[in-house]
């Protein structure tokens, strides 16, 4: 009665799973566009986009570590850019010039 039954006894021994044969030649990409041809079947490639210009990155070190997430149309962020480029400044100190010309206009 001291011996146990081992419940893993049929594991120890693998099974033999037979391999599938892989396929002796493949067809070719040409045959494959030619019968999707003959049969109207179009290509399922996205079409492509037009990409947006990427902007030089601007790496400025101005102790400014506050986010402000603002929305606008595309022409302000590319008048807002493209200030910033022409002055060579960041574009929290743009914001700034800014918002000092208005508070100037409005004390007149």
């Amino acid at each position: 009665m001291n011996a146990r039954v081992d419940p893993f006894a049929l594991l120890k021994e693998p099974t033999a799973f037979a391999t599938k044969p892989k396929p002796d030649k493949r067809v070719e990409e040409e045959a494959i566009a030619e019968v999707a041809r003959a049969n109207d079947f179009p290509s399922r490639q996205a079409p492509k986009t037009e990409t947006q210009s990427k902007r030089k990155q601007r790496r400025y070190r101005t102790g400014r570590d506050r986010h402000l997430g603002i929305k606008a149309t595309a022409e302000t962020v590319e008048r807002f850019y493209k200030i910033a480029d022409t002055r060579n400044l960041p574009l929290g100190e743009v914001l700034r010039l800014a918002l000092d010309a208005l508070e100037r206009q409005g004390e007149k």
